[in-house]
């Protein structure tokens, strides 16, 4: 069984949401990643989504973008995704890893050289945001060769035709995307999360896990009840453009601040299932 699969396995048993805060890999500085991986995981999160930067991130908000240019002022390239997962199994075997990127990466290094490399570094899964399943004939396959679990996204307006083909492809969890835009934007409206979810599991039974719009205890509590994972990003990316030019000190208070912003989502998380 899969690092991910054991990981939702031992989370439905407790009748527990995962809890998934998204990381750009060296924002703002290479330095500071892999102890915010640590802490992470320290205050409550059971998956880690790692972002490896992109030039052109299509699918995220200003926030995100400008974390991606702040990792690749540093030449951040899939290489050194792969050696600070590396690093991070060293102490830390179970936490499952998904990277979130984009095709155009991954393609330039070849989809079974990416997958074998991906797999040998300590990764679990991979969000290729513009690789729709109608081209993932080649792609799966060379990810699931190496035990690696493609992880694709949905929306509000996917049709059940759509969902029904992503089921052919999907492993790990499923990405619910529950806002129309990019991320950080709007306001999460949890009812129509709660009826799509809904939708979602009459044609795929992983689990399913829900993010963009998720800001705080109060939305994660929210979204928690309707879902088996909560994934965080843009609230904690804001934390770390605070980061950029920062002292060692000043670094670590930054932590603090998101282990703390994690911590009270998992608190409110649990109490909300009591």
């Amino acid at each position: 069984m899969s690092r991910l699969a054991q990981r939702f396995a031992d989370l439905k048993a407790n009748s527990t949401t995962a809890l998934i805060p998204y990381v750009m890999t060296s924002d703002p500085s290479p330095e500071i990643t892999l102890p915010l991986m640590h802490a992470m995981v320290a205050a409550g999160a059971d998956v880690i989504e790692l972002g490896a930067p992109f030039s052109d991130p299509m699918a995220d908000g200003p926030v995100i973008q400008a974390a991606a240019e702040r990792s690749l002022q540093h030449n951040t390239s899939l290489h050194d995704v792969f050696a600070l997962v590396s690093e991070f199994r060293r102490q830390d075997d179970k936490t499952p890893i998904v990277m979130m990127g984009y095709l155009n990466p991954i393609e330039v290094m070849g989809y079974q050289r990416f997958a074998e490399q991906a797999a040998a570094c300590g990764i679990d899964g991979v969000i290729t945001v513009d690789m729709p399943p109608e081209e993932a004939d080649d792609y799966v396959p060379a990810l699931k060769s190496q035990g690696l679990d493609p992880v694709f996204l949905l929306a509000p307006t996917s049709t059940q035709e759509r969902i029904k083909k992503l089921a052919a492809y999907v492993s790990g969890f499923v990405y619910y995307v529950s806002l129309k835009g990019v991320t950080g934007a709007a306001t999460l409206d949890v009812s129509s999360v709660q009826q799509k979810v809904s939708e979602i599991r009459r044609f795929i039974e992983l689990p399913i896990g829900v993010g963009f719009g998720i800001s705080d205890a109060e939305s994660a509590a929210k979204v928690s009840a309707c879902s088996d994972a909560v994934v965080v990003g843009s609230a904690i990316v804001k934390k770390m453009a605070q980061n950029a030019g920062k002292s060692e000190q000043e670094r670590a208070i930054i932590i603090k601040e998101i282990s703390d912003i994690l911590s009270a989502m998992r608190k409110a998380m649990d109490d909300s299932k009591v």
